[in-house]
């Protein structure tokens, strides 16, 4: 079968997760723009139909069919039950690069200081699957009350609430407090199982998962370049990562070698003065948008 005019329909989580989306496939070398009064934004590949949806659904459009591959949080695969196959674990989210937690929360000045205090309770959540289970589990009595998001401003009408949170800022600054930790999620690429069965679509998905792991290893490093004696060169070599080897070539002037490598972004501010002081010159750092290993 020819593959023109064959698309693959990828969706991207709408809400807290679409702009972190949206900036992960920019690295990858995808241009997806959304007009603000459409939910089905343009690609510049033909072969690719965007659209999208909340996190909280998109697992249960992909079981459907509805949508070939698409994003979300482990939480709402967990949470739906869905029959899906995960491709594979994006660790990116709202605000930072750390997994995000449903966190079990009470105010600050409750005496509930452990999940047994709060048997016979009630608890606000928008996982409410995932919660009772947890509770279950622990032969808790409670009673689990779905709540439409803004869920903070319930802690102190239940008992408890269990929220998301990936730094906890938000939560002390409501003077709330976590007791115990239901689930770390992190995003996850899922696939329909029919779509990862058909070759063109299953390679399709394959290259978009490369492109995106290399754009995830690439968010938080740098390339390194500087010119270096040749007397110096040992010297320099041994205070760059020991795990890479970094490439060295040589220069018109036969006395000098170019030496280029990539660090972690949080180790070149250390590294630079040193490099200099060992004699290295002309040293110059870039981002990267994306690393293939």
């Amino acid at each position: 079968m020819s593959d023109k005019g064959r698309q693959l329909t990828l969706g991207i989580p709408s809400g807290s997760l679409q702009d972190s989306s949206l900036d992960l496939f920019a690295r990858a070398g995808f241009n997806i723009r959304v007009s603000d009064r459409s939910y089905s934004p343009s690609v510049d590949d033909e072969t690719i139909e965007v659209v999208m949806f909340r996190a909280q659904e998109m697992s249960r459009y992909v079981e459907d069919g509805v949508v070939d591959v698409g994003l979300t949080g482990a939480d709402w695969v967990l949470e739906n039950g869905s029959d899906v196959v995960e491709v594979a674990e994006l660790v990116y989210s709202k605000a930072t690069s750390k997994p995000a937690r449903w966190v079990l929360v009470v105010p600050a000045e409750s005496k509930v200081t452990k999940p047994e205090d709060l048997d016979g309770g009630i608890v606000a959540t928008e996982l409410v699957n995932c919660t009772r289970k947890y509770f279950q589990d622990k032969g808790i009595k409670v009673k689990v009350e779905f709540s439409w998001g803004a869920t903070e401003v319930k802690a102190r009408l239940v008992d408890a609430i269990v929220d998301i949170t990936e730094t906890g800022s938000s939560l002390a600054a409501n003077n709330l407090r976590i007791i115990d930790t239901i689930l770390i999620s992190t995003t996850r690429l899922i696939a329909n199982k029919q779509a990862i069965k058909d070759p063109w679509k299953r390679a399709k998905i394959e290259n978009i998962t490369m492109l995106l792991q290399g754009a995830l290893a690439g968010r938080e490093k740098v390339g390194l370049k500087m010119n270096v004696p040749r007397s110096a060169l040992d010297a320099v070599v041994a205070l760059l990562p020991a795990e890479k080897s970094p490439t060295v070539s040589a220069l018109a002037d036969e006395n000098f070698v170019a030496v280029e490598v990539v660090l972690e972004e949080k180790a070149e501010r250390e590294l630079i003065p040193q490099l200099k002081k060992a004699g290295a010159s002309g040293i110059i750092t870039y981002p990267l948008n994306k690393i293939i290993p």
